[in-house]
C-alpha cells in the first residue's frame, strides 16, 4: 500500500459513481479518441502506459475544454499468438512458463488453465483493465468488446464483404512473411519483439562453374560491369539442388527459401565451400573470375555465395585486403563527384575500417550507396547504359538481366524476423491466397490526397505515411489458423489479425447498443451495417436504428487516433486506406498522433534484459499519477522515452506538497494589491497561453514542465518580493493558485487533482471543471510582464557588478535614460522582423516621422543591440506598453526587488534632473531599459 491507494480508490469511485467518462451525444462539439486496442497475452507493463497515458491525458484535456469526448476501449483476440503460446504452455516450455511466473507474476493455478488460448485471453484481458483502470483512464467501458464476440465478427463479415465487393480483395499468387512451423503468413503482431516483415528484392545473378550455376544475390545489379570474382564461405557446407532443371550451388539455407518461393527445387548432394577456393567462374557477361574466400559472406543471407565489385563494395575491398590478392584490380563502372577510380577504397580508408567483419562497414556500404545511386553515372564498359545515372537506369539493368542473362528476382525477408513460436520467418509465394490489393494506384493515390489533409503529430512523421502507402503492395488478409471471423465466402480462412482491426472505432458506438441490450448479433445484417455506417438503403425495421444512427453521426469520424511508431508500417496506414476505401469523405480520419517506444533505464524492455516492469505491479509501489508523470516527463511524443522509476519518487514527493499546500490555503477570492500580484497574474497567464499552445500540439512533455516548473519558478519569485516587502504570502492568493494546478494537472494527474480539489473543498469534481486560460488583457498583461522583467534584469546586472568588483553594496545609484524614441523606433523595425543594422538606418530614413534620429547611429545600433538580446514577448510587450513610464516604476518599486537580494539604499535618477548626483560618472551610459549602475 502507498500513499495513494486510497486517493487512488477513492477518486476512481468518484468518476464511476458520475458517470463522467459515458459518452452520450449533446449539443456540444465531440471529439472521437481512439488507441489501439491491446492484444491480451501478457499484462501491460510501463512501456505499454505510454500510449495509453498520452490518449487520456488528451482525452480529459478536451473535456475540460467543453468538448463531448469519446474515448473507447476493446481488446484485440484475433490471431495466431495466443495459439502459439498456448502451445508452449502445452509442452511445458521452460521460458514461457517462467516469464509467466516470475516477470509477470501470474498464478500457478491460472497458469494450468493456459492450455486453452481463451483461458489466456481471458486472463490477460482482465489484467490490462484492471491496470487501465488502476491508472484513472477515463475509459467509457460500456462499449467495451472483444473481436472474437459474435456482434464483432458480424461487423468483421461485412467490412470484408464491402472490401470485396469494390474489387479490393483479389485471390492469387503473392509473397508474405511466413512462418514455417506454423504454417502461416506473419504480420507485426504475429512475431517476437512486434516486428513487421518487410520484403526486399534481389537480382539474383548466375555465375557457371564445372557445369553447375553458382547463383548471387544482389541489390545493385548496375555494378554487375564492374565484378572481378565471387566470395565464398570456405567453412560452409553448399547443396547442389536441381533448381527448375538447373543444377545450383547454394546454402543449405537458400535452398529451403527457394522451396517456399515456388521454385521446383531437389537436393543431390553437398560440396564444402573449401573445395570451391580457387577454381574460376564465368559471369553472366562472360567473363572469367576467380573464386576467393571470404568470412563475411553468411549461410543465411542471400545464397550462400556473394559476387565481388570491390570499386563500389566496401565489403569487397575489405575482403580482398584481407586475402592480400593485389593481382586483382577493382574495376570503376560508375562515376560520382568526389571520388576516384576506386571510391571503395576511399571510404574504407576515411572510416579507419580494420578487416571484413569490422561493424563500421555497414554505415560506410550505405554513404557509398546513397552517393552513387543519386549522383552516379554509369561509364563506358557499362554498354548501352553509358551515361545515365544510377537511379535513372537501376530497374532497366534488372529487367535486361532477366531478360538477356537468365537473371531471377529472389525475395528475402530483411533482418532477421521469427514468429512467436521462436521460428525464423522467410518469404513465401501462397498460391490461391486471399489479398487486400493495397498495391494498386488509384487507391494509394486517394490515401496520399487525405493524407495531405490530415493533421499528424508530430508533423515530422508524415513523410513515413507517405513512404508506406508507396511500397504497399497486396497483403495477405486471411490465414488458416488463429482465432477471428471466417471468410465468409470461402470458410476455410480466417480473416488476420491487421484486417479486422483497422475501421473498428466505428464498431465501438454501435457497441453501447449491444451492451445495453437494445440490439443482438442476430439483427446486425449488412442492410443494419449499410444504413448506419453508410446511410445507404431504408432504415431496417430494428429498435432505435435511427437513435444508432444519429450517435454514428455525431461521434465520427476519429478526431485523433494514438498509436505508436512501430504501427505506421502496417496499422495506422491501413487504417487511413480502409476508411478511404469504405467511408464517405467526411467520416476519414482526421488526426493521428504517433509516440515514441520506451526505454527503461536507458535500455530496452525486455525479458532478457530483466527490466520489464507490470504496470499494476508499478501502481502498487509508486501510485499511477507518478507513472503517469513520470512517462509524460520522458520525452516528447516521437522520442523514445527513457523511464526511471527511481526518478518517479521525486515525482510523487512533489504531488503530495501540492497537495499539503492546499491546506493551507484561504477561503475568499484573491484580490491583488501590489506590483508583484499583478505581475505573478500576468506571467501566469501567459504561461497558460503557452500551456494551451503545447497542449494543442501534443507537446505535452512541453506543457507539464511549464505546470510543474515553470509556475514553481514564478511563484519562488513573486514569495520573494513579498518577503522584501516585509509581508507574507496572501492565504487567498495561496488558494487561487492552488486551484489552478488542480485544473491544470487533472489531464495529467487527475487523482492528484481531485484530491487537491477536495482539500480546497471546492464543490463537484475537478474534472468537470473547464480549462483554465487567461483573462486578463493583452494591455494589462504586457505592462505587468515587462516592467517586472525589467527589474529583474536590473538586479541581475547589480549581482554581476558585484561579483567582478568584488563588493557588498551598501548604497546603489541607478540612472534611467527617459529618451524612448530611438528605441520604440527601432522595436518597430525588429518586430517587422527587419534585425540588420543597415535596414533599420534605411527604413528611419525613409520615413519622415524619424528621420532626425538617423544623426545619431552609435544610440540606434545599442538599442539595437539591447533589443536582440531581450526575449521576443518581453519585445512585443513593450510595443504594446509603448506609454510605460520607466523613472516611475523604478522610484515605486526597484528598492523592493533590490531588497530579495541585498540590504542596500537604493537612488534613482533621471537623465536631465537637476539633482542629479553622479559620482561614478555612469549616467552618460544609460539606455531606454538598460539603466546604468553605480554601486558603493
Amino acid at each position: 500500500m502507498t500513499y495513494w491507494s486510497d486517493i487512488e480508490r477513492r477518486w476512481q469511485g468518484a468518476w464511476h459513481k458520475s458517470k463522467m467518462f459515458e459518452a452520450e451525444p449533446d449539443t456540444r462539439p465531440k471529439k472521437t479518441i481512439t488507441v489501439a486496442y491491446p492484444y491480451p497475452n501478457s499484462p501491460q507493463h510501463v512501456g505499454h502506459g505510454r500510449t495509453y497515458t498520452i490518449t487520456d491525458v488528451h482525452a480529459r484535456y478536451w473535456r475540460m475544454k467543453g468538448y463531448n469526448v469519446l474515448f473507447p476501449m476493446a481488446f484485440h483476440y484475433t490471431g495466431t499468438p495466443i495459439l502459439g503460446m498456448a502451445r508452449r504452455v502445452q509442452a511445458k516450455d521452460d521460458a514461457i512458463l517462467s516469464g509467466l511466473r516470475d516477470v509477470f507474476n501470474v498464478p500457478v493455478d491460472a497458469i494450468k488453465t493456459f492450455t486453452e488460448p481463451l483461458s489466456i485471453a481471458d486472463y490477460f484481458r482482465n489484467e490490462i483493465k484492471q491496470g487501465m483502470m488502476e491508472m484513472g483512464y477515463s475509459i467509457d467501458w460500456r462499449r467495451e468488446f472483444a473481436t472474437i464476440d459474435e456482434p464483432y465478427r458480424r461487423f468483421i463479415t461485412w467490412q470484408i464483404r464491402l472490401l470485396h465487393q469494390k474489387g479490393l480483395i483479389t485471390q492469387g499468387t503473392h509473397p508474405v512473411g511466413w512462418c514455417p512451423v506454423d504454417g502461416n503468413p506473419v504480420s507485426q503482431h504475429d512475431t517476437l519483439g512486434d516486428v513487421e516483415p518487410e520484403i526486399t528484392e534481389y537480382t539474383l545473378v548466375k555465375f557457371q562453374w564445372n557445369g553447375y550455376i553458382i547463383p548471387t544475390a544482389t541489390l545493385r545489379p548496375e555494378t554487375i560491369f564492374g565484378v572481378t570474382n565471387i566470395w565464398i564461405n570456405p567453412d560452409i557446407t553448399y547443396d547442389i539442388c536441381d533448381v527448375d532443371g538447373e543444377r545450383w550451388v547454394v546454402s543449405a539455407q537458400c535452398t529451403q527459401k527457394m522451396a517456399h518461393l515456388g521454385h521446383d527445387i531437389t537436393r543431390i548432394s553437398t560440396i564444402r565451400g573449401r573445395d570451391m577456393i580457387h577454381e574460376n567462374a564465368i559471369s553472366s557477361l562472360g567473363q572469367t573470375i576467380p573464386i576467393l574466400p571470404a568470412s563475411f559472406v553468411k549461410p543465411d543471407t542471400g545464397t550462400g555465395a556473394v559476387m565481388s565489385v570491390p570499386a563500389h563494395s566496401v565489403y569487397d575491398y575489405a575482403a580482398l585486403q584481407d586475402f592480400g590478392k593485389s593481382d586483382i584490380a577493382p574495376i570503376q563502372v560508375i562515376e560520382s563527384p568526389g571520388y576516384g577510380a576506386c571510391p571503395a577504397q576511399e571510404i574504407y580508408e576515411e572510416s579507419d575500417i580494420a578487416g571484413q567483419n569490422d561493424p563500421k562497414l555497414e554505415e560506410a556500404t550505405t554513404k557509398l550507396y546513397n552517393k552513387e545511386f543519386y549522383e552516379g553515372t554509369l561509364l563506358d564498359r557499362c554498354e548501352s547504359f553509358a551515361g545515365m545515372t544510377v537511379s535513372e537506369c537501376k530497374d532497366d539493368i534488372t529487367v535486361w538481366l532477366q531478360d538477356q542473362k537468365g537473371a531471377l528476382s529472389y525475395l528475402e525477408i530483411s533482418g532477421t524476423v521469427r514468429c512467436r513460436c521462436g521460428a525464423k520467418c522467410v518469404v513465401k509465394m501462397l498460391d490461391n491466397q486471399w489479398f487486400l490489393d493495397y498495391g494498386r494506384e488509384s487507391w494509394k493515390d486517394t490515401t496520399k490526397k487525405h493524407l495531405e489533409n490530415m493533421s499528424i503529430l508530430p508533423p515530422e512523421i508524415s513523410s513515413e505515411f507517405f513512404r508506406v502507402v508507396d511500397w504497399l503492395r497486396a497483403r495477405a488478409c486471411a490465414r488458416q489458423q488463429g482465432m477471428g471471423t471466417k471468410l465468409p465466402w470461402d470458410s476455410g480462412w480466417i480473416i488476420e489479425s491487421l484486417t479486422d482491426s483497422t475501421i473498428y472505432m466505428a464498431f465501438y458506438i454501435v457497441m453501447k447498443f449491444v451492451q445495453e441490450g437494445i440490439i443482438t448479433a442476430d439483427m446486425m445484417d449488412k442492410k443494419f451495417f449499410d444504413y448506419v455506417f453508410l446511410g445507404v438503403g431504408p432504415a431496417p425495421d430494428i429498435p432505435h436504428i435511427q437513435a444508432i444512427r444519429r450517435e454514428f453521426l455525431y461521434y465520427y469520424p476519429v478526431d485523433a487516433r494514438h498509436s505508436g511508431r512501430d504501427l505506421v508500417p502496417n496499422h495506422l496506414t491501413f487504417f487511413v486506406m480502409n476508411h478511404v476505401a469504405i467511408f464517405p469523405p467526411r467520416m476519414w480520419p482526421r488526426q493521428i498522433i504517433v509516440n515514441g517506444s520506451v526505454l527503461m533505464d536507458g535500455k530496452k524492455m525486455s525479458k532478457s534484459m530483466g527490466n520489464i516492469v507490470p504496470l499494476r505491479a508499478a501502481i502498487r509501489k509508486h501510485g499511477a499519477d507518478p507513472i503517469r508523470l513520470g512517462i509524460i516527463m520522458s520525452a516528447e511524443l516521437l522520442q523514445d522515452a527513457d523511464i526511471s522509476l527511481d526518478s518517479v519518487s521525486g515525482i510523487s514527493a512533489r504531488l503530495r506538497r501540492m497537495i499539503q499546500e492546499c491546506g493551507v490555503s484561504g477561503d475568499r477570492d484573491w484580490k491583488p494589491a501590489h506590483v508583484e500580484d499583478y505581475w505573478l497574474k500576468a506571467k501566469i497567464g501567459v504561461r497558460l497561453d503557452n500551456i494551451g499552445v503545447s497542449m494543442q500540439k501534443m507537446r505535452l512533455r512541453e506543457a507539464l514542465h511549464d505546470i510543474l516548473y515553470g509556475i514553481e519558478s514564478d511563484y519562488a519569485w513573486y514569495r520573494r518580493r513579498q518577503e522584501a516587502r516585509g509581508g507574507v504570502v496572501s492565504p487567498d492568493m495561496i488558494r487561487w493558485l492552488c486551484r489552478l494546478r488542480a485544473r491544470l494537472l487533472s489531464p495529467f494527474a487527475p487523482h492528484a487533482a481531485e484530491q487537491m480539489w477536495h482539500t480546497l473543498n471546492e464543490p463537484g469534481l475537478v474534472i468537470g471543471q473547464m480549462w483554465p486560460e487567461r483573462s486578463d488583457s493583452d494591455e494589462d498583461v504586457a505592462r505587468y510582464i515587462h516592467s517586472e522583467h525589467l527589474m529583474i534584469s536590473i538586479l541581475e546586472d547589480i549581482t554581476k557588478i558585484s561579483k567582478i568588483a568584488d563588493i557588498s553594496p551598501r548604497r546603489i545609484r541607478v540612472y534611467v535614460d527617459p529618451v524612448s524614441e530611438p528605441y520604440y523606433a527601432v522595436l518597430n523595425n525588429v518586430l517587422d522582423g527587419k534585425a540588420e543594422m543597415r535596414d533599420v538606418m534605411k527604413n528611419i530614413a525613409s520615413d519622415p516621422t524619424k528621420r532626425h534620429l538617423r544623426r545619431k547611429p552609435e544610440k540606434i545600433s545599442k538599442c539595437l543591440k539591447d533589443i536582440l538580446n531581450e526575449p521576443v514577448e518581453i519585445r512585443r510587450a513593450r510595443m504594446q506598453d509603448d506609454a510605460f513610464d520607466e523613472a516611475s516604476l523604478m522610484r515605486r518599486e526597484l528598492k523592493w526587488v533590490i531588497r530579495t537580494r541585498y540590504d542596500a539604499e537604493v537612488s534613482v535618477y533621471v537623465i536631465g534632473d537637476d539633482a542629479i548626483e553622479d559620482p561614478g560618472n555612469k549616467a552618460g551610459q544609460a539606455r531606454p531599459f538598460k539603466p546604468a549602475i553605480f554601486i558603493e
